[in-house]
This record gives C-alpha cells, structure tokens and sequence, in this order.
C-alpha cells in the first residue's frame, strides 16, 4: 500500500493541530479539500483515522499508529532529499535570500558585508519580495532563507527564529510639526502632505491592506522607489512619511514618533524552507550573521529611542 507523501503531512499537522482547519491551513489547502483527502486516506487504509467531534478531532488506535510511520517515512524523505541534493547542487551555488523592503534597506546589507569577506567562495542573490510570496518560495524550494513578518507567516510550515522588531514610525523635519510629540495615529498623520513610497512597494501596499478601505484620504506629495530618499524628502520637510524605525540613520536630524495603532507593530522572523532538509552549513553561517546584525541594527534602533 503506498501513500502520498503530501496526504501523509496535512494528516499529521491534524493529529498535531488537533483540527482538519488548522491542518488545511498549514498545507494551504481548502476546508472542503482537506476533507476529502482525508476520508480518500482512510478509505486507503480501510479504517477510520480521526475520531470528529465538535472541538476538533483525534487520532483513533489506527490513526496513531499511522501518525507515527508517518513521521518516519517523511523524516527518512528528508534524509534521502538533502543527500541527493549534496550532490547536484555545486558547493559554490549562489545562496537566495529574500526579504521585504525595510530589511533589504539595511539589515540585509549589514550582513552581506561581514558574511561575504568571512566567505569569499559563497555568493548570495538577494530579492525583495513580500511575505506571502517568500513563503511560497520557501516552502517550494526556491530559496534558502527569507524574512518575513511574523503575523503573516503564521502556521505556514516552516522552521522560524524570531529576528528583530520592525515597527513603524513617522518622521518628519526635526522642529517640524511632529516637534515635542512621542507618538501619533495613522489619522493624525494622515491630516498632513505625506511622502510616500510607489504603489507597488511592499512596504505601501502592506499599509494599505492594514488601514482598510475606510481610512483617511492621503495626499502624497511625491511617491519614491527607494527608503532612503523618501527619509530624506522628509528630513527636508517635504512632508512626513511612515518608515519602518530600524532604516532610519541614527545620524539624521529627525523628528520621530512612533506610530500609535495596533497594526504598526511588527516583527521581522528568519524562515527556511522544509523541502531540502536542513540547512546547509553556508546557509547556517548567513544566517548566523543576519542575527548579528539585527542585535547590532537594535542597539542602534534603542540609542535612537532614548534621543527622540
């Protein structure tokens, strides 16, 4: 009797959840799809595997034992995966990082600096993505590491390591209209010309899917490709613009406040992908040095805070 591999994981992150919802979820399946897997798996085995009820369900004897080759049978996957792979992919293959804007601004390249001279064989290729689709690539294979945003990466499937706070602030020019002020709402900002970043940047599009249909009117006074000069359009009091806290120069004469509603809070999360098993020793390395340089980027980040 053979199984698929992929009903065998959605079958053990149900018996792991505890519910046919969260399994669907951790698989990115559908309800209705989920389901129907699972009664074709036990239909396979003959017998019935989970026990339903309205708190969730639980694995029978049947499904329990099953719960348990399972785990063998993909771990013994896993092995046999990266031990194929150690040999078709060239020691030397560039390695894929992906991250959002804020973090390829400046956490990506602190890093790349002590990473590359500590291994001048290794490459990287780095790409700005937004989370949903780091996720995907990850769990496809298609890349090595990513960071991404921990409210949005819920229950995805992947191995993660907490990195760094990525809370949203507003700048504005230093004596400016935001002088004496420790924090605003995105409405108070919003009564203000801001600077923004294009319309198609993660960092804008994530804001507008937080702020709802129904938020305030903006007017942009300009939109920009690039962290760097939308911080400086603002230091020069072209208007204010929202920023993750951690791209800001701690040398540039601002005035910052943080950013007062419930969804300004973020946290960057390091992810690897599941496919390939664990992570090579150069994948480890870089992302030894992308922890590093976060616990340097928030030393700076609190010195800032204390000054503003």
């Amino acid at each position: 009797m053979r199984y698929d591999l992929d009903d065998l994981r959605l079958f053990l992150d149900i018996v792991t959840e505890g519910s046919i919802t969260a399994g669907a979820r951790r698989m990115h399946l559908s309800l209705p799809s989920a389901s129907a897997r699972v009664r074709s798996l036990e239909q396979q085995a003959g017998v019935e595997l989970l026990i339903r009820g309205r708190r969730g369900v639980r694995p029978t004897p049947a499904g329990t034992t099953l719960a348990r080759h399972a785990r063998e049978v993909l771990a013994q996957t896993v092995r046999l995966e990266s031990a194929v792979a150690s040999y078709t992919r060239s020691p030397t293959a560039p390695l894929t990082l992906l991250g959002g804007g804020s973090a390829v601004h400046r956490l990506v390249p602190q890093a790349l600096v002590t990473f590359l001279r500590a291994h001048p064989d290794i490459d990287v290729r780095v790409f700005e993505r937004r989370t949903p689709q780091i996720v995907r690539m990850l769990s496809d294979g298609e890349a090595d590491l990513g960071i991404v945003l921990d409210d949005e990466a819920r229950d995805c499937g992947l191995t993660m390591q907490p990195l760094g706070d990525d809370s949203l602030v507003v700048v504005g020019q230093a004596g400016g209209i935001l002088s004496g002020r420790t924090s605003v709402t995105y409405s108070e900002a919003a009564e203000h010309p801001l600077v923004g970043l294009d319309p198609d940047a993660s960092l804008r599009r994530w804001i507008e899917r937080h702020v709802g249909p129904h938020a305030p009117v903006v007017r942009y006074r300009t939109t920009v490709a690039n962290l760097n000069v939308l911080v400086a359009l603002a230091a020069a009091g072209v208007g204010l613009a929202i920023v993750p806290r951690r791209v800001i120069d701690p040398a540039q004469p601002l005035d910052v406040c943080d950013l007062q509603d419930p969804w300004a809070r973020r946290h960057h999360v390091l992810a690897w992908g599941t496919t390939t098993g664990p992570p090579t020793p150069a994948t480890q390395s870089l992302a030894d040095h992308l922890r590093r340089a976060s616990v340097t980027e928030s030393g700076v980040v609190g010195r800032r805070g204390e000054v503003a």
